[in-house]
């Protein structure tokens, strides 16, 4: 999920200058080597972030630990394409934005700093270690529901619901539903592959989505659209991130939401170091400071629905009663994910979005 352009400073702007002039080459392991940059590593940290709780979490990094943070927030899109953009001479120290496979494509591109384990890693959950790639290039911070059904319950009874993926499927549910656009809504994509996985490979999810397409299927670009189109009524049932559905019941909007019984697809927030992150220990600092109880209470208790996540840290606070037990959770494979996302991207643009 996210929000407006912007960047937060936090700190004074004249330090931002002197980072953004200078860079940080690679050594031979691929670890930062030591630079006028490199040096001040505890004094400051650039922050990109696509989460609603980033001002926050870095607001109580800096006061527990006195290194300035400058973030960046933006949209997952634009932050990877600026992550690229900057690829010979980054500009940040830590990313935290959600979808493993995102994450997964830089790593593949040898841009994340590879082998470090986090004191705090000891922390994770069962979930949060399957979630934990081997190469311990990101770090799984909190996990969704990449996609969950919600309802309008001015027009649907509970009885009415569908109760699976497939059930989209039947003549009653024509015309009735939508979803996020993958290529615009990071979420979706997770949302995509794992419904693709769930059928047993991309051409049998091809062809399910065909058939939600013959049977009605809207999209729109993001969860904003896509469930204030269902809260309106245009449609009765909506595919979105649960995090998004829960924060509109909370809200008081007329909404439900389903967890289908073949399960749901878990979509983690990641955190992730530059490989030539040019404050590399304030990184580290951070990345064990946001796996550890005291940061995952400071993103859970802010009021946005980036908040309402699964907690994968064992230990911390997590916001209690907001989904049912018994949730099946299906997670996704990112390296699969990763090489085939331009792949499905495009196909679903041109045969679901286009047509």
């Amino acid at each position: 999920m996210r929000k407006m352009n912007r960047l937060v400073q936090i700190g004074s702007i004249t330090t931002m200058v002197a980072m953004l002039a200078t860079g940080c080459s690679a050594s031979a392991n691929g670890k930062a080597a030591t630079n006028d940059s490199s040096s001040k590593g505890d004094k400051e940290l650039v922050f990109y972030s696509a989460e609603a709780f980033d001002k926050d979490i870095a607001q109580a990094f800096e006061k527990k630990t006195g290194i300035k943070v400058k973030l960046v927030d933006d949209s997952t899109g634009p932050l990877l394409a600026r992550m690229q953009a900057e690829k010979s001479n980054p500009q940040w120290d830590v990313a935290w934005f959600d979808g493993p496979s995102s994450m997964q494509g830089l790593d593949n591109q040898n841009m994340l700093y590879k082998d470090y384990i986090p004191s705090n890693s000891s922390n994770y959950s069962e979930l949060g270690k399957k979630m934990m790639p081997k190469d311990h290039a990101y770090f799984p911070a909190s996990v969704t529901a990449a996609g969950a059904i919600a309802y309008n319950t001015k027009f649907v009874k509970d009885s009415e619901a569908p109760k699976d993926w497939s059930d989209l499927l039947k003549p009653e549910y024509k015309g009735s539903f939508a979803m996020n656009n993958p290529s615009i809504s990071g979420p979706t994509y997770t949302t995509v592959l794992g419904l693709m996985e769930l059928q047993g490979g991309i051409p049998q999810g091809q062809d399910f989505f065909t058939k939600l397409k013959a049977n009605g299927l809207r999209v729109y670009d993001s969860n904003g659209p896509t469930l204030t189109n269902l809260i309106k009524g245009n449609v009765k049932f909506a595919i979105a991130q649960d995090s998004a559905i829960i924060d509109k019941i909370k809200k008081n909007a007329p909404v439900k939401i389903i967890y289908p019984k073949s399960g749901v697809t878990t979509l983690s927030s990641n955190i992730a170091i530059d490989a030539k992150a040019p404050h590399l220990e304030a990184a580290k600092k951070f990345v064990d400071f946001a796996l550890s109880a005291e940061g995952q209470k400071v993103a859970s208790s802010i009021d946005d629905g980036d908040a309402n996540f699964e907690s994968i840290i064992q230990g911390a606070p997590g916001k209690q009663g907001i989904r049912p037990d018994g949730i099946k959770w299906n997670t996704e494979d990112p390296v699969f994910g990763a090489q085939h996302e331009n792949e499905i991207k495009q196909w679903f643009t041109q045969n679901i979005v286009q047509k």
